[in-house]
């Protein structure tokens, strides 16, 4: 039996402890936490600049919601420390190349790495190089002139995402993705 292929995505980051047994938040990157949280899942971390936790994976043991908040327990993290140590841990998870969020306003990262940028008018900008996470997920786009734009990948400034045309919409301003004018005086 053949399987897919598989690509992985962002499905969250850890956050601060909560309670002395190793349980920590989790802000969420995904739309499916009930999916890519369930007991037994091994999940890939990433450590951020300056890390030194000592995990390349984490195994859910459990997971529960505290109001709006996603709690996770995970087989390695047994007491408060180690859930301290473990803050600020990218999670990703495997999922098949032809999966696409429900949420038709969601898109993975590999989705959007290599669409084309245009402005309102029509004009090329550049191209998506990367998605980066952080409080505010930013497009990369690299223009033709080799520099790199750091968007915020919000609605207002990024208005459409067509998959299907292979470009995004961006809605450029002086300094954003195109340069500044040169100063003449």
């Amino acid at each position: 039996m053949e399987h897919p292929e598989t690509i992985e995505v962002v499905i969250g980051r850890v956050g601060k402890p909560h309670g002395l047994r190793g349980e920590v938040t989790v802000e969420l990157r995904t739309d499916e936490p009930e999916r890519r949280f369930t007991a037994g899942t091994t999940i890939r971390t990433e450590r951020p600049r300056g890390s030194a936790a000592p995990w390349a994976e984490l195994t859910v043991a459990g997971a529960r919601w505290h109001r709006s908040t996603l709690l996770v327990r995970f087989e390695e993290l047994t007491d408060r420390t180690a859930a301290e140590s473990a803050r600020g841990l990218l999670l990703h998870a495997s999922v098949p190349a032809d999966e696409s969020p429900e949420d038709p306003e969601e898109f993975y990262d590999h989705q959007l790495v290599g669409l084309a940028a245009h402005g309102l008018d029509g004009g090329h900008l550049g191209e998506v190089t990367a998605v980066l996470h952080g409080a505010q997920d930013l497009l990369q786009i690299r223009t033709a002139d080799g520099r790199d734009a750091l968007v915020p990948f919000v609605a207002a400034l990024v208005p459409e995402v067509d998959l299907a045309g292979g470009r995004v919409v961006v809605d450029d301003r002086p300094g954003l993705v195109t340069a500044f004018p040169e100063d003449d005086s």
